[in-house]
Order: structure tokens, then C-alpha cells, then sequence
């Protein structure tokens, strides 16, 4: 297994993955030195992020293998499928899913992605459009909305 610490807008984020693929990437509440040469496997990743963070990207395509239960993988993949700038709620998530029911369920999985900003859970909302829960901190939430939000606040001076 490879790692690398870049740098994002957001912080310093801990890539990690091997030939198999992608199976994590997670922002940092520490500064870590920031790796000089990236290895191989990573540098994609790491590309397509700095692509995202500059507005050039907004769809990802990576090759990606998070561990997780059968479940929890059905939720990162329905993830994947909400588009850049848009939300859903995890009702509506459950949904898709099939089970309203799962909301709960649906809510921890999602908590539980394995790869920020690529398996887009930060576009989950509460039902009232509220911002709720996010591993990354409500603040990092609201930045990657506002980032893909399509209509950006001009200045006014």
C-alpha cells in the first residue's frame, strides 16, 4: 500500500491505494510534510484532485477499492451517480437505494466513505437542506458545496 500527503485547499489530505486501486483519501486536522515525489499509483489521484480544486474537473476517473461491507459499497456507488453541483437528502438516497427504511443505515455508510471528494458524500443533505454531518467538519461541507455551486457570488466591489 502507497501513501502521500498533498496539499488542498482544505487542508493536507492522506492519499493512499496500490495497483488495485484507490482505497482512501482523507483530509488531515494536522499539517503533515507534504510528499516530494508521488508514487505512481497515486499520481493520478492526485492530479485529478488538483483539477477539481481548480475548477477544471468535475467528474472524477479513478480506479478505486475502498474496503467495506457489501452495503456500505452500494451507498459510496449511488454516490458517485449525484452530479457536480447538485445534493440529494439521505431520504432520498434510501430511495434509490431501494429501502426508505435505511435511511439510518444509509446515513452511516455514507459516514463511513472512505474517499473524500471522489465518492462525493459531502452532497448529501438533511431532508430540510440542511448541512448535516460530515467526517471532514461542517465547514469543509459547506466550502466543497459553495466550490460546485453553478452560480458563484460575484463581488460586488
Amino acid at each position: 500500500m502507497e501513501s502521500a500527503f498533498i496539499h488542498t485547499p482544505l487542508g493536507t489530505a492522506k492519499l493512499e491505494g496500490d495497483e488495485n486501486g484507490l482505497t482512501s483519501i482523507t483530509v488531515l486536522e494536522t499539517d503533515e510534510e507534504l510528499t516530494d515525489v508521488l508514487p505512481t499509483v497515486l499520481e493520478d489521484a492526485a492530479y485529478q484532485l488538483k483539477e477539481y480544486f481548480e475548477d477544471s474537473r468535475t467528474q472524477f476517473d479513478l480506479k478505486l477499492n475502498p474496503s467495506g461491507t457489501d452495503f456500505q459499497k452500494s451507498v459510496w456507488k449511488a454516490l458517485e451517480d449525484i452530479p457536480y453541483g447538485k445534493t440529494v437528502s439521505y431520504l432520498d438516497l434510501s430511495k434509490i437505494l431501494g429501502d426508505v427504511k435505511a435511511i439510518r443505515a444509509v446515513a452511516a455508510a455514507n459516514g463511513k466513505n472512505p474517499l473524500w471528494i471522489v465518492v462525493p458524500c459531502h452532497r448529501v443533505i438533511g431532508s430540510d437542506g440542511s448541512l448535516t454531518g460530515y467526517a471532514g467538519g461542517l465547514h469543509r461541507k459547506k466550502w466543497l458545496l459553495d466550490h460546485e455551486n453553478p452560480v458563484k457570488q460575484q463581488r460586488l466591489f
